[in-house]
Protein backbone atom coordinates (compact mmCIF):
# COMPACT_ATOMS: atom_id res chain seq x y z
CA UNK A 1 0.00 0.00 0.00
CA UNK A 2 1.13 3.78 -0.37
CA UNK A 3 1.65 5.35 3.22
CA UNK A 4 0.96 9.07 2.79
CA UNK A 5 0.41 10.21 6.47
CA UNK A 6 1.36 8.84 9.91
CA UNK A 7 -2.35 7.79 9.92
CA UNK A 8 -1.71 4.70 7.22
CA UNK A 9 1.58 3.45 9.41
CA UNK A 10 -0.74 0.95 11.26
CA UNK A 11 -2.08 -0.36 8.01
CA UNK A 12 1.91 -0.16 6.14
CA UNK A 13 2.11 -3.44 5.08
CA UNK A 14 5.92 -3.69 5.15
CA UNK A 15 8.84 -1.14 6.84
CA UNK A 16 12.51 -0.84 7.32
CA UNK A 17 13.27 0.55 10.72
CA UNK A 18 17.19 1.50 10.98
CA UNK A 19 18.63 2.59 14.37
CA UNK A 20 21.90 3.55 15.21
CA UNK A 21 25.01 2.57 17.12
CA UNK A 22 24.69 5.54 19.82
CA UNK A 23 21.07 4.55 20.63
CA UNK A 24 21.60 0.42 21.24
CA UNK A 25 25.56 0.60 22.66
CA UNK A 26 27.41 1.54 25.60
CA UNK A 27 25.41 2.85 28.13
CA UNK A 28 22.17 2.61 25.48
CA UNK A 29 22.29 -1.16 25.38
CA UNK A 30 19.25 -1.39 27.09
CA UNK A 31 17.41 0.62 24.67
CA UNK A 32 17.59 -2.91 22.39
CA UNK A 33 14.53 -4.39 24.45
CA UNK A 34 12.07 -1.63 24.00
CA UNK A 35 13.02 -0.93 20.15
CA UNK A 36 12.30 -5.11 19.77
CA UNK A 37 9.04 -4.86 22.16
CA UNK A 38 8.06 -1.88 19.15
CA UNK A 39 9.40 -4.11 15.94
CA UNK A 40 7.75 -7.18 17.61
CA UNK A 41 4.24 -5.59 17.98
CA UNK A 42 4.17 -4.64 14.41
CA UNK A 43 5.58 -7.78 13.05
CA UNK A 44 2.46 -9.59 15.31
CA UNK A 45 -0.23 -7.47 13.67
CA UNK A 46 1.34 -8.96 10.27
CA UNK A 47 3.79 -6.06 9.01
CA UNK A 48 6.63 -7.62 7.21
CA UNK A 49 9.48 -5.61 9.01
CA UNK A 50 13.36 -5.29 8.38
CA UNK A 51 15.80 -3.79 11.21
CA UNK A 52 18.95 -2.31 10.27
CA UNK A 53 20.90 -1.90 12.79
CA UNK A 54 24.12 -0.34 13.35
CA UNK A 55 26.57 -1.12 16.12
CA UNK A 56 28.91 -4.01 15.52
CA UNK A 57 31.70 -1.84 15.82
CA UNK A 58 30.89 -0.43 18.98
CA UNK A 59 29.48 -3.06 20.30
CA UNK A 60 32.79 -4.74 19.86
CA UNK A 61 35.18 -2.56 21.29
CA UNK A 62 34.52 -2.96 25.07
CA UNK A 63 36.21 -6.46 24.28
CA UNK A 64 39.08 -5.53 22.01
CA UNK A 65 40.08 -2.97 25.12
CA UNK A 66 39.14 0.37 22.62
CA UNK A 67 37.79 3.48 24.47
CA UNK A 68 36.71 5.16 21.32
CA UNK A 69 36.04 4.05 17.40
CA UNK A 70 39.06 2.91 16.03
CA UNK A 71 40.49 4.82 12.97
CA UNK A 72 42.26 2.14 10.95
CA UNK A 73 40.63 -0.01 9.16
CA UNK A 74 41.85 -3.59 9.79
CA UNK A 75 41.37 -2.57 13.80
CA UNK A 76 37.79 -1.73 12.34
CA UNK A 77 37.27 -5.09 10.70
CA UNK A 78 38.40 -6.59 13.94
CA UNK A 79 35.82 -5.10 16.34
CA UNK A 80 32.91 -5.59 13.68
CA UNK A 81 34.05 -9.32 13.57
CA UNK A 82 33.50 -9.74 17.64
CA UNK A 83 30.55 -7.22 17.61
CA UNK A 84 28.56 -8.24 14.73
CA UNK A 85 28.22 -12.12 16.99
CA UNK A 86 27.53 -10.05 20.42
CA UNK A 87 25.10 -7.83 18.66
CA UNK A 88 22.94 -10.76 17.27
CA UNK A 89 22.85 -12.45 20.70
CA UNK A 90 21.16 -9.87 22.03
CA UNK A 91 19.24 -8.68 19.19
CA UNK A 92 17.80 -12.58 19.49
CA UNK A 93 17.95 -12.60 23.05
CA UNK A 94 15.34 -10.18 23.38
CA UNK A 95 13.05 -11.80 20.36
CA UNK A 96 12.72 -14.78 21.97
CA UNK A 97 9.95 -13.36 24.16
CA UNK A 98 8.32 -13.11 21.59
CA UNK A 99 9.14 -16.40 19.67
CA UNK A 100 10.28 -13.96 16.37
CA UNK A 101 13.54 -15.45 14.73
CA UNK A 102 16.09 -12.97 13.39
CA UNK A 103 17.90 -13.24 10.28
CA UNK A 104 21.56 -11.62 9.85
CA UNK A 105 21.92 -10.30 6.15
CA UNK A 106 25.92 -8.29 5.67
CA UNK A 107 25.87 -6.74 2.91
CA UNK A 108 28.62 -3.87 1.72
CA UNK A 109 27.58 -1.83 -0.89
CA UNK A 110 29.05 -3.72 -4.19
CA UNK A 111 25.99 -5.79 -3.68
CA UNK A 112 23.39 -3.13 -4.35
CA UNK A 113 25.15 -1.48 -6.87
CA UNK A 114 25.41 -4.61 -9.28
CA UNK A 115 22.60 -6.46 -10.67
CA UNK A 116 23.36 -9.66 -9.29
CA UNK A 117 23.91 -9.85 -5.78
CA UNK A 118 21.44 -6.91 -5.52
CA UNK A 119 18.66 -9.79 -7.30
CA UNK A 120 20.23 -11.90 -4.52
CA UNK A 121 20.06 -9.60 -1.72
CA UNK A 122 16.20 -8.83 -2.40
CA UNK A 123 15.47 -12.49 -3.25
CA UNK A 124 16.81 -13.53 0.03
CA UNK A 125 15.29 -10.22 1.99
CA UNK A 126 11.66 -11.36 0.73
CA UNK A 127 12.14 -14.78 1.14
CA UNK A 128 12.76 -14.26 4.87
CA UNK A 129 9.62 -12.01 5.38
CA UNK A 130 7.50 -14.86 3.61
CA UNK A 131 8.76 -16.87 6.08
CA UNK A 132 7.79 -14.43 8.99
CA UNK A 133 11.45 -14.14 9.95
CA UNK A 134 12.88 -10.88 11.01
CA UNK A 135 15.79 -9.74 8.95
CA UNK A 136 18.47 -7.48 10.81
CA UNK A 137 21.01 -6.10 8.04
CA UNK A 138 24.08 -4.18 8.58
CA UNK A 139 26.75 -3.37 6.47
CA UNK A 140 29.55 -5.61 6.29
CA UNK A 141 32.59 -4.03 7.78
CA UNK A 142 34.45 -7.29 8.47
CA UNK A 143 35.25 -7.09 4.56
CA UNK A 144 34.11 -3.64 3.68
CA UNK A 145 37.01 -1.31 2.08
CA UNK A 146 36.52 2.72 2.36
CA UNK A 147 36.70 2.75 -1.25
CA UNK A 148 33.22 0.29 -1.13
CA UNK A 149 31.45 1.52 2.46
CA UNK A 150 27.93 3.00 2.18
CA UNK A 151 29.36 5.52 4.56
CA UNK A 152 26.54 5.03 7.04
CA UNK A 153 23.83 2.80 7.62
CA UNK A 154 20.99 5.74 7.12
CA UNK A 155 22.04 5.37 3.42
CA UNK A 156 21.51 1.98 3.38
CA UNK A 157 18.52 1.55 5.04
CA UNK A 158 17.42 3.89 2.56
CA UNK A 159 18.80 1.76 -0.03
CA UNK A 160 16.84 -1.44 1.53
CA UNK A 161 14.00 0.05 1.50
CA UNK A 162 13.84 0.98 -1.94
CA UNK A 163 15.19 -2.34 -2.99
CA UNK A 164 12.15 -4.23 -1.35
CA UNK A 165 9.28 -1.72 -1.79
CA UNK A 166 9.08 -0.90 1.61
CA UNK A 167 5.85 1.18 2.72
CA UNK A 168 7.48 3.53 5.27
CA UNK A 169 11.09 3.77 6.09
CA UNK A 170 12.02 4.83 10.02
CA UNK A 171 15.22 6.49 11.16
CA UNK A 172 16.12 6.56 14.96
CA UNK A 173 18.60 8.40 16.43
CA UNK A 174 19.42 10.19 19.64
CA UNK A 175 17.30 13.27 18.40
CA UNK A 176 13.45 13.51 18.33
CA UNK A 177 13.17 14.62 14.64
CA UNK A 178 15.02 17.26 12.40
CA UNK A 179 14.96 20.75 13.70
CA UNK A 180 15.48 24.04 11.44
CA UNK A 181 18.29 24.60 13.19
CA UNK A 182 20.82 21.94 15.40
CA UNK A 183 17.99 21.61 18.14
CA UNK A 184 20.73 22.76 21.36
CA UNK A 185 20.84 26.22 19.80
CA UNK A 186 18.50 28.76 20.61
CA UNK A 187 15.69 29.43 18.64
CA UNK A 188 15.70 25.68 17.02
CA UNK A 189 12.00 24.71 16.12
CA UNK A 190 10.65 21.32 15.17
CA UNK A 191 10.02 20.33 11.76
CA UNK A 192 7.03 18.44 11.61
CA UNK A 193 6.15 17.81 7.98
CA UNK A 194 8.37 17.87 4.97
CA UNK A 195 6.42 17.79 1.38
CA UNK A 196 8.10 15.76 -1.77
CA UNK A 197 10.50 17.43 -3.34
CA UNK A 198 11.02 20.25 -0.56
CA UNK A 199 14.60 21.35 -0.34
CA UNK A 200 14.47 22.84 3.14
CA UNK A 201 15.76 26.05 2.03
CA UNK A 202 16.77 27.95 4.96
CA UNK A 203 17.13 24.85 7.74
CA UNK A 204 20.77 24.10 9.63
CA UNK A 205 21.14 20.73 9.19
CA UNK A 206 24.28 19.49 11.09
CA UNK A 207 25.35 15.88 12.64
CA UNK A 208 23.90 14.89 15.97
CA UNK A 209 24.35 11.93 17.90
CA UNK A 210 27.20 10.72 20.78
CA UNK A 211 30.51 11.75 19.63
CA UNK A 212 32.65 8.70 18.66
CA UNK A 213 30.61 5.67 18.54
CA UNK A 214 28.06 6.63 15.63
CA UNK A 215 28.73 7.72 11.97
CA UNK A 216 25.68 9.50 10.91
CA UNK A 217 23.45 12.69 11.94
CA UNK A 218 20.97 14.39 10.86
CA UNK A 219 22.50 15.33 7.39
CA UNK A 220 22.93 11.80 6.66
CA UNK A 221 19.35 10.90 7.30
CA UNK A 222 17.79 13.72 5.15
CA UNK A 223 20.10 12.18 2.58
CA UNK A 224 18.98 9.07 3.18
CA UNK A 225 15.04 10.38 3.64
CA UNK A 226 15.34 11.52 0.04
CA UNK A 227 16.48 8.72 -1.26
CA UNK A 228 13.43 6.41 0.27
CA UNK A 229 10.82 9.12 -0.82
CA UNK A 230 11.91 9.09 -4.07
CA UNK A 231 11.48 5.67 -4.37
CA UNK A 232 8.14 6.31 -3.17
CA UNK A 233 8.51 5.13 0.67
CA UNK A 234 7.39 7.58 3.23
CA UNK A 235 9.74 8.53 5.92
CA UNK A 236 9.80 8.99 9.47
CA UNK A 237 12.84 10.45 11.43
CA UNK A 238 12.52 10.39 14.80
CA UNK A 239 14.26 9.20 18.81
CA UNK A 240 14.78 5.50 19.45
CA UNK A 241 13.00 5.82 22.43
CA UNK A 242 9.99 6.99 20.43
CA UNK A 243 9.86 4.23 17.94
CA UNK A 244 6.75 2.17 19.53
CA UNK A 245 4.46 5.86 19.39
CA UNK A 246 6.21 6.21 15.47
CA UNK A 247 5.58 2.80 14.61
CA UNK A 248 1.63 3.26 16.26
CA UNK A 249 1.09 5.99 14.18
CA UNK A 250 1.66 9.27 16.50
CA UNK A 251 2.56 12.65 15.86
CA UNK A 252 5.74 12.00 16.49
CA UNK A 253 9.55 13.22 14.60
CA UNK A 254 9.49 14.45 11.39
CA UNK A 255 7.55 13.35 8.38
CA UNK A 256 8.57 13.26 4.87
CA UNK A 257 6.00 12.48 2.20
CA UNK A 258 7.02 9.88 -0.81
CA UNK A 259 7.00 10.52 -4.14
CA UNK A 260 3.65 10.60 -6.03
CA UNK A 261 4.55 7.73 -8.35
CA UNK A 262 6.77 4.59 -6.90
CA UNK A 263 10.09 3.30 -8.48
CA UNK A 264 12.55 0.19 -7.76
CA UNK A 265 16.26 0.46 -8.68
CA UNK A 266 15.85 -3.42 -9.00
CA UNK A 267 17.37 -4.10 -12.08
CA UNK A 268 16.71 -7.71 -13.71
CA UNK A 269 19.11 -10.04 -13.03
CA UNK A 270 19.84 -13.54 -13.39
CA UNK A 271 19.95 -15.85 -10.41
CA UNK A 272 23.15 -16.96 -8.96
Amino acid sequence: MTVRDRGDIVAAKRIVVKVGSSSISGENTAQIGPLVDALASAHARGVEVVLVSSGAIATGMPYLRLDQRPDDLATQQAAASVGQNLLMVRYQDALDRYGVIAGQVLLTAGDLENATPRSNAQRAVDRLLALRILPIVNENDTVATHEIRFGDNDRLAALVAELIGADLLVLLSDVDALYTRPPHLDGAERIAHVPFGDELDGVEIGSAGRAGVGTGGAETKVSAARIAASAGAAVLITATPLVADALGGAAVGTWFDPAPRRHTSLAEAPLA
